[in-house]
């Protein structure tokens, strides 16, 4: 068993065409089969029935032109209705079975034909292949068709009596007709197998043109010679060529992210460390030195832990797991509670049960944490968390719409631009770092989604809402 699958693994073909080439392949010859078969059984029926037809006429000519004597004796009237009857050997042979004897034309004379018996009249009989041995001695077979009749020359019932006429064909007239069929079918099938198979050739390298253009085109993509994968191609295709071109363009943001990151890095990093090259130039005293590297350490501490943070946060997988909203709200809005439990804010929900989120948990989370914790910070009593499914066209993945509204102050539309800035509050008595709502804008830009700042109907207050696309 093993080593019929080791087998199969080696000569199994790794060309998508060679896989279609030989399945049609297959089936071509299947179908051809099938079809050959088909053909020469119908065409074998139709020329036993047609021969019984021949064989029957025959014996109907003869029941015509026959006659007996009144001691019963054969007498036929009329010629044959063929002059094969009439050569012995001929292999179209005639046999009369009556009570007393037997009958037979010229050209049974000599063979020994299969055993003939009477036949109950109106009965019809078509047998074959009967064994009998030729002229010559040979072995051979005849097919046979039998009438029964009744003979009454008188109209009296006591002269009448039964007879049966007996007509045979040798069967090699059939066998070489059966030949002569198969032949010219299994050659002009053969042929019309072969132009297919050139057809399906063809057809396949014409099918498979479009693969081979996006193989070529993903190789210049790696070679660097183009930047993305181009938008024409089989909508059978497309899903692929989309997703290449999103996780190309993914990669690419998050390759200029990281370097950003690191540029910001160091350069917040490049004050603190001249300062500290300063101080260390000057020769200041121990304790002054001390205070200096503990100010500037923090410092850099909390530049690194930034931007660590805002890298972790924009950084997304492309093809995620859908998250539900509803379990990863309630977990949030349960620590919110407590934090802002001398204010007494009740978050309500209205959350489709289709709402999913495609990425990362700790982006969800950032989202919504953002959003909800904003909301509380500014509501009065009242936080709204709706969560709806963007539909999408076609098979592709829905998108989703977030909505945070409170019954808070709301924002002005002149504020609207400065609140989103990044270290801007809306009201400096408020406690925070203003950084929240860019993260958020940070989030949502690298899920291509859009946010929204405008007025609550529901509530009154501010409502934040946000708009990530459909999928591939």
């Amino acid at each position: 068993m093993s080593g019929r699958l080791w087998f199969f693994k080696r000569w199994r073909p790794r060309s998508l065409q060679a896989r279609q080439l030989l399945a049609a392949s297959v089936g071509l010859v299947a179908f051809l089969a099938i079809a050959g078969y088909a053909l020469d059984a119908a065409f074998a029926d139709t020329a036993r029935a047609n021969l019984q037809e021949r064989l029957k006429n025959y014996a109907r000519a003869y029941a015509a032109g026959i006659d007996f004597t009144r001691d019963r004796s054969l007498y036929i009237r009329e010629q044959p209705p063929d002059p094969r009857f009439d050569m012995p050997g001929s292999g179209l042979y005639l046999q009369v079975v009556m009570p007393e004897g037997k009958g037979n034309s010229l050209s049974a004379e000599g063979p020994m034909l299969p055993n003939a018996e009477l036949l109950a009249p109106l009965r019809e009989v078509f047998e074959g292949p009967l064994p009998m041995v030729q002229i010559d001695g040979s072995q051979g077979s005849v097919y046979r068709y039998g009438m029964g009749l009744v003979w009454d020359a008188e109209a009296d019932p006591a002269t009448e009596f039964p007879y049966t006429i007996y007509v045979m064909e040798d069967s090699r007239a059939l066998g070489a007709q059966l030949r002569v069929f198969r032949g010219r079918v299994w050659f002009w099938m053969g042929g019309a197998g072969l132009i297919l198979l050139m057809l399906q050739t063809v057809i396949l390298q014409w099918s498979l043109r479009p693969m081979r253009r996006v193989i070529t085109e993903l190789t210049k993509v790696q070679r660097g010679e183009t930047e993305r994968m181009s938008e024409r191609h089989p909508r059978e295709l497309e899903p692929l060529t989309d997703s290449i071109n999103a996780f190309i363009e993914s990669e690419r943001e998050n390759l200029e992210r990281q370097r950003n990151t690191l540029a910001d890095l160091a350069h917040s990093l490049k004050t603190p460390l001249a300062v500290l090259r300063t101080q260390l130039d000057s020769g200041a005293q121990d304790q002054d030195l001390r205070q200096e590297f503990d100010v500037q350490l923090r410092r850099m501490n909390n530049l690194v832990s930034y931007q660590l943070a805002r890298a972790a946060s924009s950084g997304h997988k492309l093809f995620s797991a859908p998250l539900p909203i509803e379990s990863n709200a309630e977990e949030i809005v349960r620590g919110l509670e407590k934090v802002y439990a001398g204010k007494g804010v009740l978050c309500e929900f209205d959350i489709d049960e289709g709402a999913r989120f495609h990425g990362e948990p700790g982006d969800l989370q950032e989202l919504l944490g953002n959003l909800l914790e904003n909301a509380f910070k500014w509501a009065k009593r009242r936080v709204l968390l709706t969560a709806k499914p963007l539909p999408a066209p076609g098979a592709r993945r829905a998108g989703l719409v977030l909505s945070v509204d409170d019954d808070g102050p709301g924002i002005a539309p002149e504020d609207i631009a400065k609140v989103l800035q990044r270290g801007v509050r809306g009201d400096e008595r408020v406690q925070g770092h203003g950084i929240g709502l860019s993260i958020v804008q940070d989030l949502i830009k690298d899920y291509r989604g859009e946010l929204q700042v405008k007025r609550s109907p529901e509530l009154g207050g501010a409502r934040f809402e946000v708009k990530l696309p459909p999928g591939p």
